[in-house]
């Protein structure tokens, strides 16, 4: 007897509903519970002035964690029925297309400065996910840096973070 594997869809669950939602609503619980914690440290009751500081803190937190109990009493109620992807792999991939090249703008802002940051990233982003051909995608990329440094640093008086290559040009 052979061993048969199935195909594996492409299209596979990462994270399902279920799952993310017991997440979620035992994330909120802990948040609001934390505000409960909190405002306890406080009066929560009420003086003759009014509403002591942990009055209304207090009562967020009881309602925060009382929501979170119900979307997780719905998602366990539900949980036979709720086969439902909540991330599958291809809503993976355009997520971190997304994300993957903000990160890079980020973490390049910190250490090239914002200014050759956008250009790169400009430059990047309509190359490989625009499309657009690398001649427009030059001018487009440094022209809009340019706008950017002349509209922050010239006119609005707002020096932004720069970075090694404008200092060895002399922008400071």
């Amino acid at each position: 007897m052979a061993l048969t594997t199935r195909p594996e869809p492409a299209d596979r669950t990462i994270i399902s509903r279920f799952a993310f939602e017991v997440v979620t609503a035992l994330a909120l619980a802990g948040v609001g519970l934390g505000v409960v914690f909190g405002a306890i440290e406080y009066d929560i009751g009420w003086g003759e002035a009014g509403p002591q500081p942990g009055y209304f803190p207090f009562r967020v937190g009881l309602i925060m964690t009382a929501a979170s109990l119900g979307v997780l009493a719905q998602a366990i109620a539900g949980r036979r029925r709720s086969g439902e992807a909540f991330l599958t792999r291809v809503q993976l991939a355009r997520v971190a297309a997304f994300f993957l090249p903000v990160l890079a703008f980020v973490v390049g802002a910190v250490f090239l400065g914002i200014y050759v940051t956008t250009a790169v990233y400009l430059f990047a982003v309509m190359l490989w996910q625009g499309g657009y051909r690398w001649p427009l995608s030059a001018a487009v990329s440094l022209g809009v840096t340019v706008f950017f440094f002349v509209l922050f640093e010239w006119w609005f008086k707002v020096p932004l973070l720069k970075g090694p290559l404008e200092a060895l040009v002399g922008i400071y």
